[in-house]
């Protein structure tokens, strides 16, 4: 023991933080893998590579990897679109191009999005995902668009009054919410236990001895899940759309998981995470798991920062909890067919709910109302249409208004009445800002001299260059002095 404690000599640490980790993954992985519309086993396979794969690999040392709510959405609709059977081939294509950006160091690029890009990423996510789950959590089938989910709420709860089935699954979502809220004010001896691994024994336990007419996860086993992809599968690959749905993978599970780096490197005082080999090790655990037909992975901040809690102090915890989840999985999968999908839809509400920044919002619309537009026009956005094209319009917007603000230019015309007309721009002159120099300019009076001063300038592009040339030999032609043009030495 003295020669294994001097070979790791943070084995304890680890060893108590991966349980942990443990008993907070597993709840999310079944209840992430449901919402997504796939067998609960598939999460799990998901997050036993995350631990057993990516949790070797170097990057960052103490995020941990599975499925995560983020991508629930995603998922859900590349499922209803391709088929659980063809997941795997865009997980796996997905991984082969996130390889691709780690290996070309492009992992470092991401740090240069918009941060109210990603977080009306996350608010939109979360919207749709507490719509859906309410309507899982009453034991309904939710509408298929984000703005259906949202619209059919009222008559979801109507419906709801009207049957006993759905109360007392609703009361179980809602009693499963209720204890991980209020776990926090427990003795601190019960807080040892994750509350969502609390609220899901309480709901299982309640559900069993009252005997609700509520429905549970459905089981296959571990082995009946995983599926190779095969040749139909890859031949959809074909198919232009998919491509999309791939790209979409690759990029929001890439920004989700160095953002979540970033936030994790806030947690604690080890190594700094290495941005392009994280994104390479993201990219090798979505490889495995496309070729195992399971969920997508990304780094995950709740079990994190749950990690960084417990004391984790190297990456073996994130391997031991992986050991964990395939033990669970493998010897004791009939457990899962206890427990309330109710209760599972309740998980996932809160962590919906958390996922919505409302002190982001506020402290934007404080200091930076342009930042606060863009992050709820990237939510709506999301919730409307899609989770891929709601991001790039946010990050259409994002550019937009990064070029506007980069083109901002101040015109201070002096008119003394006689002499010279002087003009002086300040600024940034683009063709963004070309129409309003042009209108300045062409009212200038055209019988008398002007002083075009251009030193304040801290750019110029070609189109203003050549655009006020032109002005310039347009106004002298008339008969006035030429204009005279000072620039910067």
């Amino acid at each position: 023991m003295t020669t294994l404690t001097s070979k790791f000599p943070h084995l304890r640490q680890d060893f108590l933080a991966s349980l942990v980790v443990f008993l907070v993954a597993v709840p999310l992985c079944v209840g992430v893998a449901v919402a997504s519309g796939v067998p609960a086993e598939l999460g799990l396979v998901t997050g036993i590579v995350g631990g057993l794969v990516t949790g070797f690999l170097p990057g960052s040392s103490l995020q941990v990897s599975g499925p995560a709510a983020g991508l629930t959405v995603l998922v859900f609709e590349a499922v209803s679109e391709f088929g659980v059977g063809t997941l795997g081939v865009i997980v796996l294509m997905a991984g082969l191009l996130q390889l691709a950006m780690g290996i070309f160091k492009i992992g470092r690029w991401f740090r240069a999005i918009s941060v109210s890009v990603v977080e009306g990423m996350l608010c939109g996510i979360g919207l749709v995902i507490i719509a859906g789950q309410i309507y899982a959590a009453a034991g309904l089938k939710a509408p298929e668009t984000g703005l259906g989910k949202i619209a059919g709420l009222p008559g979801a709860f109507t419906d709801a009054l009207g049957s006993t089935e759905a109360l007392a699954s609703l009361a179980i979502g809602a009693g499963t919410i209720a204890v991980i809220v209020l776990w926090k004010r427990m003795p601190k001896a019960l807080r040892s236990v994750p509350g969502a691994l609390a609220a899901v024994v309480l709901a299982t336990a309640a559900t069993l001895a009252f005997g609700l007419p509520v429905a549970t996860v459905t089981v296959e086993g571990l082995f009946g899940v995983v599926q190779v992809p095969g040749g139909d599968a890859f031949g959809e690959l074909a198919t232009p759309a998919i491509w999309g749905t791939i790209v979409a993978f690759a990029l929001i599970a890439s920004a989700e998981s160095l953002f979540s780096a970033a936030a994790v490197d806030r947690l604690h005082d080890g190594p700094r995470t290495e941005y392009d080999k994280e994104m390479v090790a993201q990219g090798v655990g979505n490889t495995v798991c496309g070729l195992l037909g399971a969920l997508p992975m990304t780094a995950v901040i709740v079990r994190s920062s749950a990690n960084v809690g417990a004391g984790a102090r190297t990456k073996a915890s994130r391997v031991l909890h992986g050991a964990w989840l395939l033990l669970f999985a493998a010897a004791l999968p009939s457990a899962l067919a206890l427990v309330p999908i109710p209760a599972l839809a309740g998980i996932l509400v809160h962590a919906g709910w958390k996922l919505i920044p409302f002190r982001q919002i506020s402290a934007l619309w404080r200091s930076h109302r342009g930042e606060a537009l863009i992050l709820v026009v990237t939510a709506v956005s999301i919730v409307a249409v899609n989770m891929f094209e709601g991001v790039l319009i946010g990050l259409a917007l994002s550019v937009v208004k990064t070029a506007w603000e980069a083109s901002h230019l101040r015109t201070e015309i002096v008119d003394k009445g006689a002499g010279p007309v002087q003009v002086h721009l300040t600024g940034n002159a683009t063709f963004l800002r070309l129409p309003k120099i042009l209108d300045s300019l062409e009212a200038l009076p055209q019988d008398r001299p002007v002083e075009l001063d251009l030193s304040g300038l801290h750019h110029l592009d070609h189109a203003c260059r050549t655009a006020l040339e032109n002005w310039a030999e347009r106004h002298s032609a008339v008969g006035t002095e030429p204009v005279r043009v000072t620039t910067a030495a």
